[in-house]
């Protein structure tokens, strides 16, 4: 929807810039950027530096590629938890819904995507020879792919059960709980807690 009568092209311009954002129109980036305009500029000048922050310093975890401020993540950090089960997903959105469960206390492999032909999205385009690296180190025992029930994500789940089936280790899978088609991010966290809980073997869902 193309917005008429601005009588400001710094205005026009801040609104065109809001609303390249995912799920913004050109409404609403109208409405953020009068929002800010109605702040203190102290508030808009730390809005502004903290994004900029966030572009120039945001590292990716050197152990499971989530985002993070170093170069090892809390998680991968984190002594407490048992890094022999490792849970891939998609992204790091993934690995904050499965954290606010409060039920997994393992590590994570973030492949940065799904395999996906009708977006020329294949297999080495994905984090999947770090993970290939972790799991021929022998430490890994469990590997749960924790992937959207979509077409997209099935077929990847497939394929990296199809490549590690042959090491010693077990590979497991949500339980049905997620609906399929659904994307984890948008599984409430009861349903998702209890799908990672009540996890099952990969090869008795194919």
């Amino acid at each position: 929807m193309n917005i008429q009568g601005f009588t400001s092209k710094l205005l026009e311009s801040a609104v065109e810039e809001f609303s390249k954002l995912p799920g913004i129109g050109k409404k609403t980036a109208l409405r953020l950027v009068l929002h800010l305009l109605n702040q203190e500029k102290e508030d808009v000048t730390h809005f502004g530096e903290t994004i900029i922050k966030l572009r120039n310093e945001i590292k990716h975890c050197k152990s499971c590629n989530t985002i993070s401020d170093t170069d090892l993540c809390t998680i991968c950090s984190d002594k407490s938890r048992d890094g022999s089960v490792i849970c891939v997903v998609e992204n790091a959105r993934d690995v904050m819904s499965i954290e606010n469960t409060h039920q997994f206390n393992g590590h994570y492999h973030v492949l940065g995507g799904i395999i996906s032909p009708m977006d020329g999205i294949g297999p080495n385009d994905l984090k999947i020879d770090s993970l290939h690296k972790k799991i021929e180190d022998g430490t890994v025992k469990e590997l749960i792919l924790a992937l959207s029930t979509t077409m997209e994500g099935d077929t990847t789940n497939f394929y990296l059960y199809k490549k590690f089936k042959t090491f010693n280790l077990k590979i497991t899978t949500l339980a049905r709980g997620v609906a399929i088609g659904d994307e984890l991010e948008y599984a409430d966290e009861i349903t998702l807690g209890r799908s990672i809980v009540n996890r099952t073997l990969f090869e008795s869902s194919i």
